[in-house]
Formats: structure tokens, C-alpha cells, sequence
């Protein structure tokens, strides 16, 4: 037999071989997920919301919240005049309160529960106080931006015994939980690299992350305007203090002192998204490196971002890519010895993915495209509730969440681990002993 006969014979034996694995493993994973696990009309009984923070991301959970039968927003909170009125007029409750200090919001007794969406160095504060105040927290991520305050906010969690979910929606995918299954049962092999990552573009006009209070809006308001109708001092909060600078307020994920950059907005998402599958935990170590390659703006934190994780325990490697000067789009990979499985999107909206036996890589000039060896899309049968829904349930069930505490702590280590690799220009590392980056 010619080599090559060879090796076309042994790749279609893992064909047949994987094929047969992942199509048992899939089975076993049609389960049906209720929309909530009360066992009750959701609308019967819904949850009385507070929204902290109206912006970008808490306008759009804002929204949500209003429209579904488990949540009846009952509170707002900004310190920015048209936010406010923006949750106000979104909120589907002509009587909702509106508060300009969150504190006030925490004092109400009608509310059970808070959605928190303001700049990151808020996170820690804001959920603490919730927590002693009584209320359950979904908290928008990244969690927080010291691994300290992670801990400060952990144990929080823990003495309140209060409901706490970190909003990583990926998790609300059932693709997720069929991909999970098939990898314990062998379907990929021994995966030794996962690979993610995050690209965006613009143009000189439409950078990333310099929109003004809602995605891809450009429409720059007035200054004057903006200062007018803003508390600056309350909205700096515990960081620096500096005159009112508009490009800190509207675009805060470009500094270091409101957040985390890439790693605390995206590589949070992709890396919490590959822990519901793998439950590796906090990485060993980290290298990451960083520039400013292409937007030559005031911006401090860099537009790529790369970042090489290993779990030594696990023999294997992750790798993060994040570009702010591509549109290419580099979903959830994993690579074992027999195949590998890809999915459809980024982490968050990861819904379907591909197996493909182990092969050439695919060159258009040399190589046929290979076919999958399986293909997964969610049925009936793999309907879950969203990933607020599960929040709104468990308040009630006094459940734990998807993305709890432990969960969250797990992500904030492992985003601040590149942070401290980039910034101290080395390799750092987890001390799971004293649970510290070292």
C-alpha cells in the first residue's frame, strides 16, 4: 500500500471512529432545560429588580429585564441625568423609582435584587453594600480589578449567604453544556490547546470602545452638555481624582484606572466561556504582551492584547488573541489527539460548533475542505433559560448560580493574571496556597 493510500485509509478510520463518539456523546447530553426551575408561573411571583447603571451594557439589561415575566423593575440608579431618564422611559413600570445615589436604591425595602453595569473600580463596592443591604446581585464583569477585592467580594458573597451571578451569558448556551460532554467522553482525544479570541475594527472616525452611551454610536454630544447633567466626582467614586475628562467618562474601558482593558471586557468573556466546558480553574501560569500597534489615540491600554495560559496539572495550554484591527473572527477551538471542535461565535454567543477529525489543515490549493465529523445545533430538547433567568430563579430557589461566586472569583484571577504579565513584562503565576499572583 502507497503512503498516501495510507494515510487516506487511516483518516477515514477517525473518521468513523470520532464520528461515533461524538454522536453518543451528544445523545447522552438531550436533556431539557426548564425555563425556570420554580415549578410556577415566573410572572406569578416575579422578582422586584433595581438597575445600577444605565449605560451601555445596563441599557441593554435593562431591556431584557423589562420584558420578561420572572423581573418587574421596580428601581433605577445613574448619576448621569440622561441615563437615568433612559431607564425611566425603558424600565415597562410607569411608577418605577429613580435614585441619583445607589445607596438610596439599597435602602429601599421593595427591592430583592440588583442588576449593577457601572465602570468596573465600582463592582466591589457596589456589590458589597448590596450584599449587607440584603439584596442579590448580577453583576456585570469584569468582577473586579484587584485580585484582593475579588476575595474581599467572595467571602462577602458567602457571610450574606445572599445570590450572586456574574453576567458571562455563554453559559446560557446549550452547546456548551452538549460540547462538555463529549470532551469528558473522549470524543476529541487528550485536548492539549484551546484557542480564543477577540478582533474588532473601525475606522479613524469609529475606533473601538469610543462610542457614546450605546454601541457604535458615534454622535458625539456637547461637552457642556454632558458635564451639565453628570455628577463627575460621584461617578469617579474611589478612583482617581481629575477634572472632568469626557473621554474618561464615555469611553473608561480605554484606562487602566476604571477597569481592565481587553482582558477585563473580552478575554473574561472567551476564558469564562472555556471554564463551563473544561472546570480547569484558575490557570498555572500566564505570559501576555501588549501594544498599542495601530489606534494612536490617549488610550492606555492596548488595542492587541495576547495572552498564553497553561493548566500544568492538565497538560494544557490556552491561547487569547485579541486585535482591535481585524474583523476575522477566532471562536472557541479546541484541538485534541483525534479532532478538534469548533464553535460558530465568540464565547458569549457560542450556540452551535463542528467536530473534524485530526487531518492537514485546509489550503484551498492543496487540500479539500475536510468534512465535520458532527455537527451540533440546539433542538427542543436542549432549551435552557437565559442566563438572567437562571439569576431570577435562584433568587427565589436559593440555588447557586451558573456563574457564582466561586465561579466569578475564577474568572476575575485569570483576567488579572494577564494584566500583572503585561505590566510587569514576565511570566506570573498562581499560588493556590496563599491565593496570590506571584
Amino acid at each position: 500500500m502507497s503512503n498516501y493510500m495510507a494515510r487516506n485509509s487511516l483518516t477515514r478510520r477517525k473518521f468513523v471512529e470520532v464520528s461515533g463518539k461524538a454522536a453518543a456523546a451528544a445523545a447522552l447530553t438531550s436533556v431539557t432545560f426548564p425555563s425556570l426551575s420554580l415549578g410556577v408561573d415566573p410572572g406569578s411571583n416575579p422578582v422586584k429588580v433595581g438597575h445600577i447603571g444605565l449605560g451601555v451594557r445596563g441599557g441593554r439589561l435593562l431591556q431584557y429585564t423589562s420584558s420578561i415575566p420572572a423581573a418587574k423593575v421596580v428601581a433605577v440608579c445613574d448619576v448621569y441625568k440622561p441615563h437615568l431618564q433612559k431607564g425611566v422611559n425603558g424600565a415597562n413600570n410607569e411608577n418605577v423609582k429613580t435614585y441619583h445615589d445607589y445607596r438610596d436604591l439599597l435602602n429601599d425595602p421593595e427591592i430583592e435584587a440588583v442588576v449593577i453595569a457601572c465602570p468596573d473600580h465600582w463592582h466591589e463596592k457596589m456589590l458589597i453594600d448590596a450584599m449587607k443591604a440584603g439584596k442579590d446581585v448580577y453583576c456585570e464583569k469584569g468582577w473586579t480589578t484587584s485580585v484582593a477585592a475579588a476575595k474581599r467580594m467572595r467571602a462577602t458573597v458567602k457571610k450574606y449567604d445572599r445570590v450572586m451571578q456574574l453576567g458571562h451569558q455563554g453559559r446560557q448556551h446549550a452547546a456548551a453544556d452538549v460540547a462538555k460532554k463529549m470532551i469528558e467522553d473522549g470524543a476529541l482525544g487528550d485536548v492539549t490547546l484551546i484557542k480564543i479570541g477577540r478582533y474588532f475594527n473601525g475606522t479613524s472616525d469609529r475606533p473601538p470602545w469610543r462610542w457614546y452611551g450605546e454601541y457604535s454610536n458615534y454622535n458625539k454630544p456637547d461637552p457642556k452638555d454632558v458635564i451639565k447633567d453628570l455628577d463627575w466626582k460621584r461617578w469617579l467614586g474611589s478612583s482617581k481624582r481629575i477634572d472632568f475628562n469626557e473621554r474618561h467618562f464615555w469611553h473608561w474601558r480605554c484606562y487602566w484606572e476604571y477597569g481592565s482593558g481587553q482582558a477585563g471586557d473580552l478575554l473574561s468573556h472567551e476564558t469564562d466561556f472555556i471554564q463551563s466546558i473544561t472546570n480547569h480553574g484558575i490557570p498555572s501560569s500566564c505570559n501576555c504582551s501588549g501594544l498599542n500597534a495601530y489606534w494612536k489615540d490617549d488610550r492606555e491600554v492596548p488595542d492587541t492584547w495576547m495572552s498564553t495560559y497553561q493548566w500544568e496539572d492538565k497538560n494544557c495550554t490556552m491561547q487569547f488573541e485579541g486585535i482591535q484591527n481585524s474583523k476575522r473572527l477566532q471562536p472557541p477551538e479546541f484541538v485534541g489527539r483525534d479532532a478538534r471542535m469548533i464553535f460558530n461565535d465568540i464565547g458569549q454567543a457560542a450556540s452551535r460548533f463542528e467536530v473534524y477529525a485530526d487531518g492537514r489543515a485546509y489550503v484551498p490549493s492543496q487540500y479539500p475542505q475536510p468534512e465535520p465529523t458532527f455537527k451540533f445545533a440546539a433542538g427542543r430538547e436542549h432549551r435552557k433559560p437565559s442566563h438572567m433567568e437562571n439569576f431570577l430563579s435562584c433568587v427565589r430557589s436559593r440555588e447557586k448560580t451558573w456563574c457564582n461566586e466561586d465561579e466569578a472569583f475564577i474568572e476575575a484571577v485569570t483576567l488579572l493574571m494577564s494584566v500583572e504579565s503585561y505590566k510587569k513584562k514576565r511570566q506570573v503565576r498562581w499560588d493556590k496556597r496563599q491565593e496570590r499572583i506571584v
